[in-house]
Parts: C-alpha cells; structure tokens; sequence
C-alpha cells in the first residue's frame, strides 16, 4: 500500500497476499511482513486466515524476534471471533512470561477492555508498567501506550489518580487532556441535542483518534536512509558517481538529522530511520533494472527497507542511545540544540 493511500479505500484481501508474497522474496523481514498481512487480514474480516498466519509464525523453525507479540495479537483476535477460552489461556501464558517489551502487555490489556474485563485489565496494565517502568528515569516512549491505556481504564473504573496517572497526565501532547479523553460520560454527548456539546466531543474524537488515522493512513514510516560509516566508505568507493551526494561521513549525519526535523516541522508524522547496507542496496539496484550509481534510487531503496519493517522510528528519546551508532545518548549527541 502506498504511504498515501486512504486506510478506508484499501482491498486488505489484496495487500495480505502481496505482504505475503513480499515474505516469501524476502525471508529475513518475514516476521514484520506476516504481522502486517494478519493485520490487514483482521481489518479485512477474515479472522481465521489471520490467525493461520500467527501460527504460520509461532511455528517457524528459525524462532521469532517477538514470540509474545505474535501470541498477544493471536490472543487478541481469537476472542474477536468466539475462541475466548483459548484467548485467555494465552493471555495467562503471556502475563506469566513477563515479556519485556511492552506492547504484548497493551495488548493483552486491551483485548480484555474491550470485553468489559475492566479490572483484569488493569491488573495486566499495572503489572506490565511495574515490571518495565520500575526505576526507570524517563518512560521510553514505547510504554507510553501502557500507561495511557492503565490511566483510561482506571478512570472508566472510577479510581483515584495515582503516580502512574499523574505521569500518563504529563506524557500526554493532545490538546484535550486525559481526563477528558477517557472521561466515561463522554458517550452521553453522542446522544446529545445541543449543538455546542455535540462540536465539543467532535474535537475531543479527533484528538483522541488523529494519531491512529494517521497510522492507518500511512503503514510505514516516511524514511531518511542512514549509512553506517564502513558501509559509506564502501558504497563511495565502488560508485564514486554518489560521491555528490555524500561528500563526507560527518555531513551525510547532519544532513539526515537536518532532513528530519524539517520533515518534522513541516507536519510530517510517523518517521523513521533505515540503515543501508551496499550489498542490499546493489541487489535492490539490479531488480530495479538499474545502476547503483543512479542517486534518484536512494530514496526508493529508503522506501523498500520502510515497507519492510527495516525503520527505526525517529526522534529517539533524548536519554536514549542515538540512532547514529555513536554510543552517546541522542540528547547528547545528534539530538542537541
């Protein structure tokens, strides 16, 4: 699917097999690809052929990056279409195996909101930010989810605010506060007759929901293509022509950070950074029928790694490592004043 095709004029039948034929070309990235496909599969309706797809993943010989992410999205959809003793097992399995990552957690949580398992949802929400968010300086903004998603079920359960949903209060960038977002006597205004509460939930709606229109809008992220030091040297070495476009390591850095923050201040969401390598980037040249020497290929290989889920999102944290390979913290590095 192109970056800037409209989520509701999707065939998700059609991009589920060509994500799944992209997967068998590309092995290496089938885990990412074969997510997607499910994804679209479940938006498409054919839950079934979506769950084949996380067990055509969960039985693969050669492991998973993220087993618990597969078996959370699988949990997650089985329930969706009446499996929900085999949905709660799984998430039993997943809330005993304590990943470390946060999104099965968010997951899990909310596929039990969904169903009105309010306070198991809590627990699940609360127990994952224990085990990720203990004595940890600054969230990574990964868990963010997890503690807008404890903060919205807590405050449909009537609780008190705690720490937690103080933090989730100051983390939160949209325009209308939590409170208001996850407020349980909101549905009430869709049934009003005053125009003026009416417009008021139409602002909060579009707050809450802007960023994942976005998302939907865009599955992958709008790339800059980041070359490693060695990689560079070799890439200029074996087709001096591109030498125009990187005259140097130093500059090819800050022309990429550059690039984004203008990206990002034009109102572009959802970016990201991919790595190049030059064999990658020769082969991807020969199935384009092309020279590796054409710069107009870069940000086409750029958009190839993106579809493939090869993008590392961007900004990073600022106390977390920066995305040029340097080692220091991004705050301290590429993402200073």
């Amino acid at each position: 699917m192109r970056p800037d095709t409209p989520a509701e004029n999707v065939d998700h039948t059609a991009e589920a097999a060509r994500l799944e034929r992209t997967a068998d070309r590309y092995p290496e990235d089938a885990e990412s690809l074969l997510l997607r496909a499910a994804a679209h599969l479940e938006v498409g309706g054919d839950r079934p052929a979506a769950t084949a797809l996380y067990d055509r993943l969960l039985s693969a010989a050669d492991g998973l990056e993220n087993p618990h992410l597969v078996r959370a999205l699988k949990a997650a959809n089985l329930w969706e279409y009446g499996h929900e003793a085999e949905a709660r097992a799984i998430i039993g399995g997943i809330r005993t195996a304590a990943p470390r990552d946060p999104a099965p957690w968010v997951i899990i949580a909310e596929a039990l909101e969904a169903h009105d398992e309010l306070e198991a949802a809590q627990e699940t929400f609360t127990d994952g930010a224990r085990l990720l968010l203990a004595d940890v300086p600054e969230p990574p903004y990964a868990t963010h989810p997890l503690l807008f998603g404890r903060h919205r079920v807590r405050r449909m359960l009537g609780l008190d605010h705690d720490d937690w949903d103080a933090l989730a209060d100051s983390l939160n960038t949209a325009p209308v506060s939590l409170d208001e977002l996850h407020d349980p006597n909101r549905v009430w205004s869709l049934g009003s007759d005053n125009p003026a509460e009416l417009e008021a939930e139409i602002s909060r709606l579009r707050a809450e929901l802007g960023t994942y229109r976005e998302a939907l809008s865009r599955p992958f992220p709008v790339a800059i293509l980041h070359w490693p030091a060695e990689e560079l040297a070799e890439l200029v070495a074996d087709h001096p022509a591109l030498a125009a476009e990187y005259p140097s390591y130093e500059e090819h850095l800050a022309t990429t950070e550059r690039s984004l923050r203008e990206l990002a201040a034009s109102g572009t969401q959802n970016l990201g950074i991919v790595t190049g390598t030059v064999p990658s980037y020769e082969a991807f040249a020969a199935s384009e029928g092309s020279a590796p020497a054409d710069a107009t290929l870069l940000p086409q290989y750029a958009t190839t790694l993106a579809s493939r889920g090869r993008a590392v999102s961007w900004p990073p944290q600022r106390s977390a490592k920066c995305w040029c390979g340097s080692g220091q913290s991004y705050g301290d590095c590429h993402g200073s004043a």
